[in-house]
This record gives structure tokens, sequence and C-alpha cells, in this order.
């Protein structure tokens, strides 16, 4: 097993000068592993945001090459972490190799796309009016602009994906891309891991000469003290609806407010067609029930609310819906603590008295069992919270509809999500398409006839939408434009060549794509 020594990394070293100790589990069987670690003190939080702070104008003036060779450099590191490493992975979550092997590729594809990014330029947003001084009535100044680094970044990594939304995962990437050092962190439920992933951080960083802070950790129950920290620009959050709200609190109550970009919660309505549940409803009982089991259903895209309209055809998909379920087996979940609000989920679904429950074992033991509910419609069109309420875990929650209006009046009753996915066939289209103006005001991703689990890293993907899904529906936590968030755009004015940054200079060493008065051109300025 990799050696772990438990120790907060600031500015490049070790520390542990704090008085609590914490401990990594085995997630199955719950026993403690062989690892300690010890919870930052409020000092050793400041030591680690004010180096990140040190770091900043250093990195941030570094050129898109040189981050972009930081970043493949973790990526080169990440990849080289061995069976061992996937093995602590595996016990910290308990999660399948197979799984873990692919999120290790996600987590170092996504690293190598920023990289790409950073030498692409187009991030850089660069914009030049020149100045046209016989303009009557009045002269125009030569103005200019271009994207800046916020500033150090605090990330928070999340339960569910120990790789990819963690410690080198799509935040931190976003954030380094950006020009921000990160502080980062480290989840209570993986630390192990988490330690392993900051190693390899530290290791590239060293090999690419960044500068000391450019990446920091911390272990244990720090979040208030980081955010408040008058060094920390932005925060970026992959977890609960309450966490996350917390974090927006702490931020806004600052004496300079910073953004939060907190991805929290989503129930991800799947909306099943009249002519696909008649052409195709044992195949898509088939793949709904794999998309809401997969991986325990501790994706943030699981489906979790899935909206039919009354019909023979409906149901007959539901009676084939709840014989799929009800053949889907345990699994294990992330922690203890994801067991237990799994279980506080079911509770508040069975007890209610407008939800029945249509499959499912009895939850029993330390496993998650899968479980299927319908809800009277009335609840979904009253209000409902507990319609609206994500339940981590393999459960999903069945509504029928009278007719097309009465999905019109459910669907606008929803709150904000990451997605929401139409079932169709070629003969619901008419239908669809009054659907789609309605959705894209409720979710940031729209798909047709797949499911949401399963997110691609890629420049046109959007892992975002409006509250609660997330905190700020304009960006998103995944693909290319995730780095966006960390950047801010600052304006020139009358200012010479010498001082403008490289992007909007006239020679254009950048050999980007730039606006200029108004046409898109990579041309120097004469």
């Amino acid at each position: 097993m990799p050696s772990i020594l438990g120790h907060n990394f600031i500015a490049g070293g070790r520390s542990a000068t704090g008085d609590v100790t914490l401990h990594s589990l085995d997630a199955a069987s719950g026993e403690a592993l062989p690892y300690s670690f010890v919870q930052a003190s409020e000092a050793e939080v400041a030591a680690a945001a004010e180096a990140a702070a040190a770091a900043y104008p250093l990195y941030r003036s570094l050129s898109g090459e040189r981050r972009g060779e930081f970043l493949e450099a973790i990526a080169a590191e990440i990849d080289a972490l061995g069976d061992d490493f996937v093995a602590l992975v595996c016990r910290e979550t308990a999660l399948p190799a197979a799984r873990i092997r692919g999120e290790r590729a996600r987590t170092s594809g996504q690293l190598r796309l920023f990289a790409q990014v950073l030498r692409r330029g187009d991030y850089l947003g660069a914009r030049i009016d020149r100045a046209q001084p016989e303009r009557q009535p009045l002269p125009r100044a030569d103005i200019r602009q271009c994207q800046m680094a916020l500033g150090p970044v605090a990330v928070f990594g999340a339960s569910n994906f120990p790789l990819a939304f963690s410690t080198a995962g799509g935040d931190s990437a976003a954030a380094l891309a950006a020009g921000c050092p990160v502080v980062f962190k480290a989840h209570s439920g993986h630390m192990a891991s988490a330690e392993c992933v900051a190693d390899a951080i530290l290791r590239a960083a060293e090999k690419t000469g960044m500068p000391a802070g450019v990446f920091n950790m911390l272990y244990g129950s720090v979040g208030a003290w980081l955010v408040r920290h008058p060094a920390i620009q932005a925060v970026g959050f992959t977890g609960s609806l309450k966490g996350g709200r917390a974090l927006c609190d702490l931020a806004a109550a600052r004496p300079q407010p910073i953004p939060v970009f907190a991805e929290m919660s989503s129930i991800n309505p799947v909306i099943l067609l009249p002519a696909a549940l008649k052409n195709r409803g044992e195949q898509i009982a088939g793949e709904l029930s794999a998309s809401v089991v997969q991986g325990c259903g501790q994706f943030c895209t699981k489906p979790g609310l899935v909206i039919g309209i009354q019909s023979a055809e409906f149901a007959v998909f539901v009676r084939a819906f709840a014989a799929r379920m009800a053949d889907q087996p345990p699994q294990t979940m992330l922690n203890a603590g994801t067991l237990k609000n799994y279980e506080k989920g079911l509770a508040a679904l069975q007890t209610h008295p407008g939800i029945r429950h249509l499959a499912g074992q009895p939850q029993q033991g330390r496993q998650a069992w899968p479980q299927l509910f319908q809800a009277d419609v009335g609840l979904l069109l009253g209000g409902d919270p507990l319609l609206q309420e994500e339940v981590f875990g393999p459960t999903t929650l069945l509504v029928e509809v009278a007719d097309a209006a009465e999905l019109q009046l459910a669907l606008q009753a929803l709150h904000g999500q990451l997605s929401a996915s139409l079932i169709a066939e070629p003969a619901d289209l008419p239908q669809a398409a009054s659907l789609v103006a309605l959705l894209e005001h409720k979710a940031g991703r729209l798909l047709l006839n797949s499911y949401p689990t399963g997110v691609e890293v890629c420049d046109a993907m959007v892992h975002g939408g409006p509250y609660p899904a997330t905190s700020d529906a304009r960006g998103t936590s995944v693909g290319s434009l995730a780095i966006a968030r960390f950047l801010r755009p600052v304006c020139y004015q009358n200012y010479p060549d010498e001082l403008l940054p490289k992007a909007l200079q006239n020679a254009n060493p950048l050999g980007i794509e730039r606006l200029v008065d108004g046409q898109s051109t990579r041309a120097p300025l004469l």
C-alpha cells in the first residue's frame, strides 16, 4: 500500500500543528485503515491561503504554454499511479477497480483538455476596439479587453468521485488552468487517496518549476476558516444542497463577498413520450433501471424522477420497470454516512401518504437496496418539497400525468436541474418540440434518447443548471468552459503596447483569434 504521512500540504511542504486526528476507513467494513491524518489548525488554513496568494502573481503571469506543461505533468503523474493506488481508492470508497481506472483516465484526460485550451488561447477572450481620434462628435479611445485569473481558489472535494471531482479533478484543473493557485479541502471519505494525488501534483509542480503554494491541501473540518480567509477569491464545491448553501452564505457574508460555484442537488427528470413506450417500453425499462442503479445511484446525474403520460403503454412500462428494479442487487455505498442519508430519504418516501412503494427489498445490513416509488402528480403540481429533493442512492420516483397539458404543468413545477431527458420516437417529436423551450429554462443539459449518467469531458459539455442544481447557472463544472468560472474581464484604455498583456499587443505574439473592431482575426495590427 502507498506510504501516507497524513500531514497538510502547504507551500510545497508538510505541516501538522493541529490537535485533532482523523482516520481513513474501509468503506465496505467500516474498519479503520492504517492511516491517520492531522486536521489543519486555523493557523495552517491561513498559511495555505497566504501561500496561494503569494504564488498567484507569478503563476498567473506564466504563459499558457507553461501552465499547460504543468497540467500535462500532473496528468502523467496521475496516470503513473499504479495498482496499489487503485486498490487504496477501492477500499476507501467501495467503488470497483474498473470504475477507479476509468475515473483516473478521465481525470488525466480533463487536465490534458485544459492544456489544449491554454495553447488554443480562446479562453483569453481578447477584444480590441482601436482608437478613432477623428470620430465626431467625440473621439474614441483605444480600448482592449481580455480575461484574467481571479486569484486563489478554495476547492472542496466530492464524495462520489474520488478522482474526477476531487484533488486534481475538474474544479482544481479549471482553476489551475485559469492561473489560479488552489487550496484544496480533502474529503473525509477518501483522505488517503487524496494524499496520493496531492503528492502527484507536487511532483509535477517541481518538475515544471511552478511556484511554491500553487497547490495546497488541508484535512478536516476547515471549510469555514478557508472560505472566510481574505486571500481566497472564489470557491468550487460539489456536494449536498445543505453544504453548498452554507458555503454560499459564508462567502456572501465576507467583507469582500466572493463567488461560489457549487454543484448541489438535482433529480434529473426523464420524460417518457407515448410512441417511445409503445415501440420499446421493455427496452427503456432495462436502460433506465441500469442508469438509476449505476454506481449505486451515487451520481449527481442519476434519474431521480420519471414522468409518463397515462396510457396502456405507460402501465405496461411501469410493471416492466418495477420488475427490473426489483431484480437489482444491493450495493455498498461510499461510506456509512451516505448509507444513513439514503435510509433517511427512503423513510421519508415510504411514510408519505401520497407516495407508494412499487419495488425493492426492505433496507437491511450495510448495503443499499434499489427501490422504486410512485407519487401522485398532485404532489408535484402542489409544490410538495419531497418530490424536489434528491435521494442520493439507487432509487427513483415515477409520476403519471393525465395528458400533454398536465405534463407541461408538471415540468413547470420542477426546480432547476443538471439535466432533463426526453425519450421519444419520431412520431413524438412534434410534442417534444413544445417541451424543449420549457426544459431549456429548467436544466443545463438536455438529452434525447439517452440517460444522464455519464458526462463527457469535452468543449461543448455543460454540467450545471439553475438553482438548486448549482449556485450559478452561468457556468459548468465539466468541459473546457469550466475555466471561465475562475476568470474575470479586464479592460485597458489608451495603454501603450509594451504594458499590455500579450493577448492584446499589436503584434499578436500568441497568434490567437481576437475580435478586432468587430471582426474575428489572427492578423497583427499595423
